[in-house]
């Protein structure tokens, strides 16, 4: 029996939207929860993968970039990582910086959704830093899986600091609104 997209796995594209509109709701209301924080707090080393709260922030902006607009769409040559990881806009100093790279990250993100097929999904990627075999399906749940664990770095942290983490299920989030 051939084996197809659904028994494979892979996302289907309404999926993929789906799961990415998930994505920008849930991490917009933690950029919202840390930019109410003084900035000293928002920047304080914190011992989380990327220390800061803001820095963990732009790191979910990094993964979102340099798979969605990148691997996932073919440009992951040496030479075109290279070049985006010297970007210095990718790594914002302030919550105006911040906001000018989340708008281009997201615009790539939903340009890329906006037209991916089932067949682009099940296209073979690969980049240096990922050993084995996987297709763009799997690069969308990659950047989806490590943006809920750098937030979950994030609400450990809010709540080493007695601050509620806003809400982030996906029935909550998706379903309900999520308001609290």
């Amino acid at each position: 029996m051939p084996r197809t997209a659904r028994s494979l796995g892979l996302l289907s594209p309404p999926e993929a939207r789906a799961l990415y509109a998930y994505n920008a709701r849930v991490f917009d209301r933690y950029v919202r929860r840390v930019r109410r924080l003084p900035w000293r707090t928002a920047r304080r080393r914190r011992g989380i993968g990327h220390e800061s709260l803001f820095d963990t922030l732009v790191h979910v902006l990094n993964v979102h970039e340099v798979w969605l607009d990148y691997i996932l769409r073919g440009r992951a040559s040496d030479a075109e990582l290279e070049r985006l990881f010297a970007d210095r806009s990718r790594h914002p100093k302030d919550w105006s910086g911040f906001r000018t790279y989340a708008r281009r990250v997201w615009g790539a993100v939903e340009r890329y959704l906006a037209r991916v097929t089932p067949r682009d999904l099940a296209q073979p990627v690969h980049v240096f830093w990922m050993p084995g075999r996987y297709v763009a399906s799997d690069g969308i749940l990659q950047a989806t899986f490590e943006q809920a664990h750098h937030l979950g770095e994030i609400i450990g942290a809010l709540w080493q600091d007695e601050t509620e983490p806003p809400e982030m299920t996906w029935i909550g989030v998706t379903r309900s609104g999520g308001r609290r």
